[in-house]
């Protein structure tokens, strides 16, 4: 269910961009999950200690807010499939970031997954509109950023946000920076646009889309899948992302060839090298025990 939402969620970015600025399609995203979750927000408020808090709000800003602009940025060079493909970077900045902060060891065979990953990775950046190997395009880098912030954010909650209710934690994420996004949302031409715009409303709708389901919705079902296993385990569902947006993006007849799946295919066999881990197979054995 997570794999189908958020793999359409590229190709919603791409029909909001037709009207909106990047910025914009950004920050609408986060605005109609806010007001989709305040009610559920109202009612959690009390169930959050103070001392957490502080950790809600960099979830919100490193999780929500910042990925959501960064994508939409990244959509105005890339192809909606090709972001996709990319956004299976999380599993890998998943591990890097364990490792870096939370004291995670490296195993050879992961080390292994990191480079094949990443050379699939910097060798999508040179491959052109046309399929030949070109110039590298800078907007590979907005996915990867975001995709670092992902990475950040599922270790955090995990770490530090364990066997608190989902849905509280992604309610009271977006409340923290919901206003932010409503503030500078207003600062734009926003409501102009909406007016004076054809093709406004359409496009607002499919925004209307993604902020409730690729962002609420999907947010509560992600936040419960690492409280039940790991936050590496959790980011397996990037092996059918892709899938989903080089669907989306075949129907909007938008093109791949065959250097783009090669590099797919490096991305998520270092996915796949990370995760055969027997490491990652006790920890996940660990979470589990601890959440029964």
């Amino acid at each position: 269910m997570l794999s189908l939402i958020w793999g359409s969620s590229f190709i919603l970015i791409k029909k909001g961009l037709v009207v909106f600025s990047p910025e914009q399609v950004g920050t609408m995203r986060i605005v109609f999950a806010f007001l989709f979750l305040l009610p559920a927000a109202v009612r959690n408020l009390k169930k959050i200690s103070k001392d957490k808090w502080k950790v809600v709000f960099f979830t919100g800003m490193i999780g929500n807010f910042i990925p959501s602009i960064l994508f939409s940025i990244a959509e105005t060079g890339l192809e909606s499939s090709l972001t996709g493909i990319l956004n299976a970077l999380t599993p890998l900045f998943a591990l890097i970031i364990a490792v870096l902060l939370f004291n995670h060891r490296l195993r050879i065979i992961q080390i292994s997954g990191l480079l094949i990953g990443f050379i699939g990775t910097v060798g999508l950046s040179f491959v052109s509109a046309r399929g030949e190997i070109g110039q590298m395009n800078m907007y590979v880098w907005f996915v990867i950023i975001a995709t670092v912030c992902y990475g950040i954010s599922l270790n955090i909650i995990k770490n530090y946000l364990q066997g608190i209710n989902s849905i509280v934690i992604t309610s009271l994420a977006l409340l923290t920076v919901g206003p932010i996004a409503v503030i500078y949302l207003l600062t734009t031409d926003f409501i102009y646009i909406v007016i004076n715009s054809p093709g406004a409303f359409e496009a607002l709708f499919f925004i209307a889309l993604l902020g409730i389901f690729g962002t609420a919705i999907a947010l509560i079902l992600y936040t419960k899948l690492i409280h039940l296993t790991s936050a590496v385990f959790a980011s397996f569902i990037a092996y059918l992302i892709p899938v989903v947006a080089i669907l989306w993006g075949w129907l909007d007849n938008e093109s791949l060839y065959a250097l783009h799946f090669i590099g797919m295919v490096m991305i998520l066999l270092g996915i796949y090298l990370v995760n055969k881990s027997e490491d990652f197979s006790k920890k996940n054995e660990q979470y589990n025990n601890i959440e029964h």
